[in-house]
């Protein structure tokens, strides 16, 4: 249900975005899954805003999620701290496009 729906049936909502940061917004959006669906199956580094860093293919993008496979490097390093296990080789990671900083073809 939309904010401005809500906002019908007489709930107060206590953040809306506005228009222009919306339409932004949906831009980056499309832009993102198009250049994920453009490149699946492909050897990526993916940063996040957070700073945690994964390897992987790219196996999946939709409704504003990203799934790829980790690789032992994205194992080790981002999610998995510790040893490289590899049970972890077939871990399919969702990623919230929103908050990648960084993809990058390996």
């Amino acid at each position: 249900m939309s904010a401005q729906n809500t906002a019908q049936q007489g709930a107060k909502p206590i953040y809306q975005v506005d228009s222009k940061v919306h339409h932004t917004l949906k831009t980056v959006h499309n832009h993102l899954h198009q250049l994920c669906a453009n490149h699946a199956n492909r050897l990526v580094k993916v940063e996040t805003m957070e700073g945690d860093v994964f390897e992987g293919h790219i196996v999946h993008c939709d409704r504003g999620i990203l799934y790829i496979c980790l690789s032992n490097e994205g194992a080790a390093r981002g999610f998995f701290p510790g040893p490289v296990n590899p049970y972890y080789n077939n871990f399919v990671l969702p990623l919230v496009l929103f908050n990648l900083l960084t993809i990058s073809l390996l």
